[in-house]
């Protein structure tokens, strides 16, 4: 009976011992595929994260310097993207975008030339405005003409630069001057505000009608000559995602950073008033 009991009791406990060692390397097995699979999910959801590619800007020539910073922000945050912008007139932009030209995202220095391009159906959703600008008067270093004001530029001894009634900067002006009854007459109206400030730059013109933004960007090539009818045109400025746009994840992604406060700080340290 001993013996019996004996001989019967190792091949149990060895079975035991068995069912024990599956338990546990089934237990394991099976962790090791629920690491597994959170792990590619989290690899999956990561790579989904990512984009690359080229992203077109076409954003108004006030913008210039801190699209152009915050461009360089964006592909250091994105290895693999190149953001590339075409600057100028708002309202060239836009017909350019009407016209076919290829760009994922328009930057408007004003909502009336980015009607342009909504209406004409080419925008992917609703425009946003994310940020403002004031008009200033840029004058030759110094100010040695002792502009002090708005009416100051009727003077027919000056030689004053404008941009054109087309563009948001010689619209924003026009309103002003009208809502101070003042007429001015111009050397030359310019095709966008870059082109106006590099006229005094150039010391072909003793003063220009240009944005705070673009006076400060200037640094000590000009002088700045701010006037309370500025108040009364202040540009709105609104960005927009473009219906054709060849890469979409993108250019959402660009759109964010501007309206980030990573990039709030950098249009406003440029001189752009929050919208």
């Amino acid at each position: 009976m001993t013996r019996t009991a004996r001989r019967t009791g190792r091949p149990m406990q060895v079975a035991a011992l068995g069912v024990t060692a599956l338990l546990a390397l089934s237990a394991c097995s099976s962790s090791d595929d629920s690491s597994s699979t959170d792990s590619g999910s989290s690899a999956s959801a990561s790579a989904s994260d990512q984009f690359s590619g080229t992203v077109t800007v076409f954003a108004a020539a006030s913008l210039k310097e801190s699209f152009t910073t915050l461009g360089k922000q964006f592909e250091k945050a994105h290895p693999g993207t190149k953001v590339t912008f075409s600057f100028g007139g708002s309202d060239s932009l836009a017909a350019s975008i009407t016209g076919g030209a290829p760009a994922d995202v328009f930057a408007s220095a004003s909502p009336k030339t980015m009607a342009i391009v909504t209406d004409a159906g080419d925008a992917s959703g609703t425009p946003a405005t994310f940020v403002r600008n004031q008009l200033e008067i840029a004058t030759l270093p110094g100010n040695p003409d002792k502009i002090a004001s708005l009416k100051d530029l009727t003077k027919s001894s000056l030689k004053v630069v404008l941009c054109d009634k087309t563009v948001p900067c010689g619209a924003a002006a026009q309103k002003a001057l009208d809502a101070s009854k003042l007429k001015l007459t111009p050397v030359s109206y310019e095709q966008d505000v870059k082109a106006a400030l590099t006229k005094v730059e150039l010391k072909e013109a003793d003063a220009a009608v240009v944005y705070k933004t673009d006076v400060h960007a200037a640094g000590d090539k000009v002088e700045g000559v701010e006037f309370p009818e500025s108040a009364d045109a202040i540009n709105d400025y609104p960005i927009v995602q473009l219906k054709d746009t060849k890469n979409a994840d993108a250019a959402k992604a660009f759109i964010a950073l501007v309206q980030s406060a990573e990039g709030q700080k950098v249009l406003t340290e440029a001189g752009f008033l929050q919208p």
